[in-house]
């Protein structure tokens, strides 16, 4: 099993295959980390917060076109604080896409809010504008809409913010697997009132962990920085006149972050190669359709995925590639699939169940090589003779 003959000096050697992974961290060659990791060392910048902390922030914003930003201990911490932001308390319906990770939708719980979860389009993955719509119908007093940009692909942003505005509804990007990604020319997570991001480690830049909530609300993101500070009022002594957070990002860790920015291009170059190398090798199959790439949307290809329509099922090619040691998984499952969620509302046709139960997530490692990528080609294609 995932071993290969090496032929050295006459011998033949049995070597084991080295592990390929879905999508791991992946530091700069040029040490950009290290570098201000070490300067925090240096100037005893350990404890949370400091200058990494601040530039980190600064440098963030002006990447995306952010006007505010505030650095977090992880991307569902961002949301969370997103939504106590917008105002959802106890209560209040939250609509949420279904189609997503987990850490979309448990924030909404952590306000004691209800969550009524929405279906995704073909087109885009993403949030249905028309489920949406309707879901409005039904609930025509909400507080927020969670979108997600599902694996960097940008969902339909302009029928969904004129949905929401007619509304009159907070819109809150998850923004999480989409860092870089454009809708129309301009980065996601800028369009919602809210924009949360990860840098859990196996995203398209990390920090180990640690999360950004950006906004253009001067005021929500200045009250965020106070509830993610363990709320703690300006006084002498340790006063709280509200319940706040441990949520804010150390200074080490946000010097990760400030040098995985600074590569944060060529990892997004890297993915698409890899998007591009996986269609040209698979796309004569029967059965294999890839994620949906559309004119007006320029993703970051975090991960290539794909769904089957034929004998090929997602577990088959999960377990071939399995073993030969190499990491794939299934799409993320819907949340009003899910046993914690399930008593909750979904509306829809059930195209997000579809895709779930039809998709494969493709090693999508940015430190692949091309014969890594030929090798998951070729123990892929063997599944079709």
């Amino acid at each position: 099993m995932y071993l290969k003959i090496l032929k050295e000096k006459g011998r033949c050697l049995l070597i084991k295959e080295k592990k390929i992974y879905l999508s791991s961290p992946h530091m700069s060659d040029e040490g950009y980390e290290m570098e201000y990791i070490k300067e925090a060392f240096e100037s005893n910048w350990i404890a949370p917060l400091g200058p990494n902390v601040d530039n980190f922030e600064k440098e963030f914003a002006a990447k995306i076109g952010a006007k505010h930003s505030v650095a977090l201990s992880s991307g569902t911490a961002a949301i969370h604080m997103a939504l106590k932001a917008a105002g959802v308390e106890k209560g209040d319906i939250v609509f949420c896409q279904s189609l997503t990770f987990a850490g979309t939708a448990n924030p909404i719980i952590y306000q004691n809010a209800v969550p009524v979860f929405i279906d995704s389009d073909l087109k885009t993955w993403n949030m249905d504008p028309e489920a949406l719509e309707t879901a409005f119908k039904k609930y025509p007093n909400v507080k927020a809409v969670i979108v997600v940009h599902l694996y960097g692909l940008s969902a339909d942003l302009d029928k969904i913010i004129e949905i929401c505005r007619k509304h009159n509804v907070a819109l809150i990007e998850d923004a999480a697997e989409s860092l870089g990604t454009k809708y129309k020319g301009k980065y996601t997570g800028t369009f919602g009132e809210y924009g949360a991001f990860s840098f859990n480690g196996n995203k398209i830049i990390t920090t180990s962990g640690g999360g950004m909530l950006v906004s253009d609300n001067e005021e929500g993101i200045s009250k965020v920085r106070f509830w993610s500070t363990q709320a703690r009022d300006k006084a002498r002594h340790y006063q709280h006149s509200e319940i706040g957070y441990n949520y804010r990002m150390s200074n080490i860790v946000a010097g990760i972050g400030r040098g995985q920015l600074k590569v944060l291009d060529q990892r997004i170059a890297k993915k698409k190669y890899i998007f591009e190398f996986y269609k040209r090798e698979l796309n004569g199959l029967v059965g294999i359709e890839f994620m949906p790439v559309n004119n007006w949307n320029e993703p970051n290809f975090w991960l290539t995925c794909i769904t089957l329509n034929g004998r090929i099922k997602p577990i088959d090619i999960i377990l071939a590639l399995e073993n030969e040691n190499i990491e794939s998984r299934p799409i993320w499952k819907p949340m009003h699939m899910q046993p914690v969620f399930n008593k909750h509302d979904f509306i829809g046709s059930g195209i997000s169940n579809k895709i779930f139960e039809k998709g494969v997530c493709l090693p999508s490692d940015t430190k692949m090589t091309d014969d890594e990528l030929y090798r998951v080609c070729d123990i892929i294609k063997r599944l079709w003779k």
